[in-house]
């Protein structure tokens, strides 16, 4: 029996998604793992309007490197709709920062996993020195990495003076016991509201799919330690590296599609207070829509 998916509340946001956009125009970094087909804006809304959700999340992908261009001309042609994250080296200045909030950007993503990197001591340096930067902005940092990363910042934080945001269900493998201490961790750090979750992409946790029950346990611990700091995310276009594939191939998108999306939303958000909680009030107070 299939569930009837609900409509999403007004204003819902999808918290995590990206553009990409001609090759000519938005030059790729050359040492990039992987290298995606267009998506573009007009791809996107049409994404949102499937869905029901008014307003996205633009996140820079590591194919652009620190060059936000193409992320940047996708926030104007939404027109107010949208915000985004940005990807920026450690000579970013301080005028470049301002003019970056001008035009909608309210993050900076730290990732380590595209890359495989377990640097902790590299997560450790940048979340200090762009945590500084960032807080006079109202700006949160957003980290893509292991959960093994995460867990041995936890300390740091703990203490940073920006909202910090933790990709794709924090990256705990799905199955993964939630006794485990790594999770406990995490989950006390949702807890104290120092951290938000995004409940997005459960591929990126459960490679095969066949761990649907174990995703939504774990979206129900993270919710029941603070719903106030969940986000919800379709990841779209759903990048992928194919197998096979060379880095300078183009890899198809994974098939993903709106059903399974919006099962998702109707799974992990039971009842139509936590949807609006979390789709609408929780990303209007951290991106400031």
């Amino acid at each position: 029996m299939i569930m009837a998916t609900p409509a999403l509340p007004p204003g819902a946001c999808d918290c995590h998604v990206h553009i990409v956009g001609d090759p000519v125009r938005y030059p790729m970094v050359a040492d990039r793992h992987y290298t995606p087909g267009a998506a573009s804006v007009t791809d996107l809304k049409q994404h949102m309007s499937s869905l029901g959700a008014t307003r996205a999340v633009i996140v820079q992908p590591s194919v652009y490197g620190t060059d936000n261009t193409c992320m940047l001309d996708g926030l104007r042609d939404l027109d107010g709709a949208g915000r985004g994250v940005a990807v920026l080296d450690d000579g970013a200045s301080d005028v470049l920062l301002h003019d970056l909030h001008s035009s909608g950007v309210r993050g900076l993503r730290l990732n380590l996993e595209s890359t495989g990197s377990r640097d902790t001591q590299r997560m450790r340096d940048d979340l200090q020195v762009w945590a500084q930067r960032l807080a006079p902005l109202g700006w949160h940092v957003q980290v893509y990495a292991s959960l093994d990363v995460i867990a041995e910042v936890i300390p740091i934080l703990q203490t940073l003076p920006v909202p910090v945001v933790l990709d794709h269900f924090a990256g705990v493998p799905a199955g993964t016991a939630l006794t485990d201490s790594r999770v406990q961790s995490v989950l006390g750090l949702v807890a104290s509201g120092a951290a938000y979750v995004k409940l997005s992409a459960p591929y990126r946790i459960d490679a095969s799919g066949a761990a649907v029950e174990a995703v939504a346990r774990l979206a129900a611990a993270f919710i029941e330690a603070n719903p106030d700091r969940m986000l919800w995310a379709s990841d779209w276009p759903h990048t992928n590296r194919e197998p096979g594939k060379s880095p300078h191939e183009v890899s198809a998108y994974r098939e993903i599609g709106r059903e399974r999306l919006a099962q998702g939303i109707s799974t992990w958000l039971s009842d139509e207070a936590l949807r609006t909680r979390v789709l609408v009030e929780n990303s209007v107070r951290l991106y400031g829509f």
